[in-house]
């Protein structure tokens, strides 16, 4: 059970910190889906901080921890849940994937650290 736990948190570390680092590069494809689903892109320093903020928390876990990293792996689901329904609110289903992925990841990343 550890090594899923393990494996699953790295990938929800690793996905996280590359969405960070587009976010801070002020990548053209996050800057259209901010303006498409009517996220003003002047929030997108405080988003990319929370995004990095929960993939910093999640390594800690990792690295014993524990308290923290569900901590940060349920801030993750927030933020995602949020994202996700962002989206839905304003109607753009087309790559509701991306959220819903990044959902999937934090959730199990939050199961698998309480039960650890």
């Amino acid at each position: 059970m550890f090594t899923v736990y393990v494996t699953v948190t790295v990938a929800t570390i690793l996905a996280n910190f590359a969405i960070v680092v587009a976010d801070l590069a002020r990548a053209e494809f996050v800057l259209a889906n901010m303006a498409e689903v009517g996220v003003p892109s002047s929030a997108l320093p405080v988003l990319a901080a929370l995004k990095a903020a929960g993939a910093a928390g999640l390594l800690l876990g990792l690295l014993g921890l524990d308290a923290i990293g569900v901590a940060a792996a349920a801030g993750l689901v927030l933020f995602f849940v949020g994202s996700v329904v962002v989206h839905v609110r304003a109607g753009v289903f087309h790559n509701i994937a991306y959220p819903g992925t990044f959902l999937i990841l934090a959730l199990a990343s939050l199961t698998l650290g309480i039960a650890r």
